[in-house]
């Protein structure tokens, strides 16, 4: 058994589109016109394409426990997922670059630096680096 795709929700799906690929660095896997003007969209890692993929999943704008469980992580400040990364410090970098908000700077402990993201899509993303 391997994982093979995973879904994060999302509100805005283009939105998400944007945010992943402009300034994540992700690569669009599949892309299919779905009812209702959804899409099956998956990303990929630019520098690990044959990886998982990450389907972004319109669920909270037609599932209300999805949206009541995305809002309730978000006002608690947990992570939706992680991200690992080489460096924290320059993925913190680059993304405030990008105008990318943090609500956690990066921080150290035990083995691993992380920093917590808004994906500006109702998500917080967590990347990990293992020191």
């Amino acid at each position: 058994m391997k994982v093979t795709l995973i879904s994060i929700p999302v509100r805005d799906q283009e939105k998400a589109v944007q945010f992943y690929t402009k300034k994540l660095g992700f690569i669009i896997k599949k892309d299919a016109p779905l009812e209702g003007g959804h899409r099956w969209v998956t990303l990929v890692s630019a520098a690990w394409q044959d990886g998982p993929e990450l389907l972004l999943e319109p669920a909270p704008n037609h599932f209300e426990p999805c949206k009541v469980f995305q809002d309730a992580l978000m006002e608690a400040g947990i992570p939706w997922t992680q991200f690992d990364v080489d460096n924290v410090d320059a993925e913190y970098e680059r993304l405030v670059g990008l105008d990318v908000e943090f609500s956690v700077q990066p921080t150290k402990m035990g083995t691993v630096k992380f920093a917590v993201f808004n994906d500006t899509c109702g998500n917080n993303i967590q990347i990990i680096e293992t020191l």
